[in-house]
């Protein structure tokens, strides 16, 4: 069904203010680094990006590249989680349109047809546990109508974090162009949506189930697991390094790409960021090579 700005299932409308007026000023705890920097030696060769942050003292640990512009592909769906949570109601009931029905090849979609009705935590749930684009088409329309709005809006959003090497033209990263941001966007945007509680707690979770409806109103189950290899016990850590949970995004434009939030020995909290790896295997290495140095 179309999206009905009236209806009590469609209970929000976000659309871009046309205008950067309301920007606010860059927070005083947030990391500000140059593109390359090396506050110990890493080596991340194979690739395009990546950035440790510490998030707990505003420091730079590690930069490469990380304000070059790049595909980020799911880890989009971050931004798109950040203003779910920032504007919505966990409770809200989306419908689906036929906007859901995906066609790209290789997309992960979680199968939602046309009338579907899901709640926004559940819709939360499969965007973020298990990537799934129909979900962030989904939500996009729930907020803001359809996905050209809610992508202004992202893009809105993600200057007043400071974000300003950004332009989003779709809520789940699939490839485009005009599709783009930084290590140091991502680590803004992430940075930000930490503060909303469901958003730690979803990408913490190793699985999740749960029970939708059909156009018909019968149910229909949700069972996914989530992507992220360490949660899975798939790939190790780091000894003193304790990962949180985090964001994967992989399509052939992007390569293979990570976003992650971990607890060091020390106490303190730390994102880190990996784009255009080569593929999987690199990845982690990338990955549990940047986290080698957190304390």
């Amino acid at each position: 069904m179309p999206f009905d700005p009236d209806s009590s299932e469609n209970a929000v409308n976000i659309t871009s203010a046309g205008t950067n007026s309301d920007i606010k000023p860059f927070a005083a705890d947030i990391c500000v680094t140059d593109n390359d920097f090396e506050k110990m030696t890493l080596t991340i060769d194979e690739a395009e990006a990546g950035g440790l942050f510490d998030a707990t003292s505003a420091e730079t640990v590690y930069a490469k590249n990380v304000h070059k512009k790049l595909n980020p592909a799911s880890l989009t769906k971050v931004m798109t989680a950040y203003i779910a949570l920032k504007y919505g109601h966990l409770e809200d009931t989306l419908t689906a349109s036929s906007n859901v029905l995906i066609t790209e090849s290789g997309a992960q979609l979680m199968g939602l047809k046309e009338g579907d009705k899901l709640t926004l935590e559940q819709a939360l749930n499969a965007l973020l546990l298990y990537s799934a684009n129909d979900a962030g088409v989904l939500i996009a329309e729930y907020l803001s109508g359809s996905v050209e709005s809610f992508a202004a809006v992202m893009n809105d959003e993600a200057v007043k974090l400071g974000a300003t090497n950004t332009h989003f033209t779709n809520p789940h990263g699939l490839t485009d162009e005009e599709h783009y941001t930084t290590v140091y966007d991502l680590y803004l945007m992430f940075n930000a949506a930490m503060q909303f509680e469901e958003f730690r707690r979803i990408i913490n979770t190793t699985e999740y189930k749960s029970t939708y409806k059909d156009r018909e109103g019968n149910p229909k189950n949700i069972e996914i697991t989530t992507t992220n290899a360490y949660l899975k016990g798939d790939i190790a850590a780091p000894d003193g390094v304790s990962v949180i949970g985090g964001k994967t995004g992989t399509t052939k434009a992007a390569k293979s790409c990570l976003i992650l939030l971990s607890n060091g020995s020390d106490g303190h909290t730390y994102i880190s960021v990996i784009l255009g790896s080569t593929d999987r295997d690199s990845l982690y290495k990338n990955m549990t090579t940047l986290l080698t140095g957190i304390h």
